[in-house]
This record gives C-alpha cells, structure tokens and sequence, in this order.
C-alpha cells in the first residue's frame, strides 16, 4: 500500500466548496464545507477560527476531521477575512460589541444543524473559541460536544484584573476613534510584523502558508484590533466569567491549552475547565504556541489525536 499524499495546504481541495451564507441582515458571510457521503456520515462539525483569522489557515485540519468521516464545515466571523470589514480601513480589526458575533453563530446554527446529520459537534481556536463558548452559555447553540482550541477566556497581562483593564480599555475608546489600531503593528500597514510567528507555532512551513494566502487573496489581510474590539472583548470575557455561568453547562467540553501562550491566558483556560461540569482540559509545554492545529507535527498530531478521541467517546449516534 503507497503513502498517502501529501496535503495541499494552499491549494482549496476539489471536494470543498466555498459559498456566501447571508445573515439575517444581508450580511455575506464566507463559508467552507467538505461534504461527507450521507451514507458514510459520522455526523457534522462547525469550526469557528480566531481573531484576524481566515479558515485558508486550517484547510489541513477541517480535511483531516473530513476523512475521518464528518461533514465539515467553516465560517468566517463578520468584519474580518472574506467577510466585510466594521471598521474605518481595510486593516484594522473593529467590532463595538461581541454580540452581533454571537447573533450570527444562531442564525447560522439553527440552519446548519437542520441542513445537516448530526451528531453537532462546535469547535472554536481562540477569539473563536471564546464566542462559540458564549453561544452555548447563552444558550443560543446547543452542540452535542464542544472543542476549544486555546480560548480567549482572558487576556494578558496577568496580574492586571478584568476590571482594570475594561477602565482602560473604555478610557482609550473616550479620548479617541474607537476603531484606531490598539497596538502597533508594523511599519507598512497589513504587513506582517517580526517575531509574529514566535507567538504562534513552531512550524515555519505552516505559518509561511498564512503569509502566502494573504498575498493570493488580499482581502485576507488584517492587523491589529481596536480599541473597540479590546473593550468589547473585556465586557464578554467579564460576562463569561460570572459565577454560574459556566457551571450550568451540562455537555462534554475539551480545552486545549498551551502552558507559555503570550496570547491567551492558560490560566483563565484552567479556571474555565475546573468551572465546567463535564470539562477536559490537555496542556501543552514550551513544544507549543498559540496555535496547536498550525504546530509542527508531533505537537498537532497529539492535538488532533485528543480531539478525534473526544470526539469519538461524545459524538455517537
């Protein structure tokens, strides 16, 4: 038996297909699907990417989840990739409230789980994983399982408390343009900054494959965010955090986090999984950043073992 080929990482595979969901407004919201035989389905997911992500990026893990037997399906958030932008430019990452966000994971649910076999599973990576987190407290999704790729569940630094970072963030909104960059990014706008890639993976070869979708599809580009995201994305994590929240969550989630993450804090994640009733949470070491389905091999792999095997005890028919 011959090796099975390598995966084309910037290559849309033949059997994906690219579409336009509208949201209830007109919004029109990019979506990837990788249909499964319906004679051959184990059932569907829904996987939600991060902050200024595109799901160009993920293309090998949604196949890897596809041949695996599941209808599998991605969407871009509102303002960001293909989808629009909500601020003053092309670059920079606005939004005024998480909310919207959160309205449009409904909409788009309620009409991809009627469409589709289930089992529904949900997965989100960071900002992602915070919003798909949020949908099910609010009780707006209700997945069979959810998986969350190191969430946005608090930010850095640390040692500063929620609080004091939304009096910042609300103060910065006051004394000018809300959707003004809330950090610098790089000399030439939408250009990629130094020392980026040592916050999110290891694999040099994958994070050269983020900056080669940009170049073929411009409308990828996105930089910092603003200081209204930050302020929104304070209120939301602030809300999540409540107590009750998440303790009245009764359906198996795995939490992967990473111990040194210079994005996300590890230790809101471990907070989050101790809360939850039916929580997992798998820690990675120095061997991993940010991005553990972008990482080099041995560390993705381990990633997407724990997710198939999670998957395996929690999505069943």
């Amino acid at each position: 038996m011959g090796q099975k080929a390598a995966f084309d990482r910037r290559a849309i595979p033949a059997h994906a297909i690219e579409s336009r969901w509208l949201a209830p407004d007109g919004q029109a919201i990019r979506r990837i699907d990788f249909p499964a035989p319906d004679s051959e389905s184990r059932g569907s997911l829904l996987f939600l990417p991060g902050r200024g992500d595109a799901y160009e990026k993920y293309l090998e893990t949604l196949d890897h989840w596809h041949s695996h037997g599941w209808h599998v399906t991605a969407l871009d958030w509102r303002g960001q990739a293909g989808s629009g932008r909500l601020g003053a430019d092309a670059v920079t990452g606005h939004v005024d409230d998480f909310g919207p966000w959160v309205d449009d994971l409904a909409a788009f649910w309620r009409e991809w789980a009627a469409a589709l076999p289930g089992p529904h599973g949900l997965i989100g990576h960071s900002m992602g994983g915070h919003l798909v987190l949020r949908a099910v407290a609010d009780e707006l999704v209700r997945p069979c399982a959810l998986v969350l790729s190191a969430p946005m569940l608090g930010v850095l630094p640390r040692w500063l408390p929620n609080p004091a970072k939304r009096l910042v963030a609300r103060l910065m909104c006051r004394i000018g343009d809300p959707r003004r960059p809330a950090w610098k990014w790089s000399e030439k706008p939408g250009e990629l900054p130094e020392g980026r890639a040592a916050l999110l993976t290891h694999d040099a070869q994958r994070y050269a494959d983020e900056v080669w979708w940009r170049a073929q599809r411009s409308e990828l580009v996105m930089g910092p965010a603003s200081w209204g995201w930050v302020a929104a994305g304070i209120d939301s994590m602030i809300a999540l955090d409540r107590p009750g929240v998440l303790e009245k969550l009764d359906l198996p989630v795995l939490l992967l986090s990473v111990r040194g993450d210079a994005l996300v804090s590890p230790r809101a994640i471990e907070r989050a999984a101790a809360r939850l009733p039916h929580g997992e949470l798998v820690t990675f070491g120095p061997e991993a950043y940010h991005e553990v389905l972008r990482e080099a091999d041995p560390v993705r792999d381990k990633a997407l073992a724990t997710i198939d095997d999670f998957l395996d005890r929690t999505l069943v028919t």
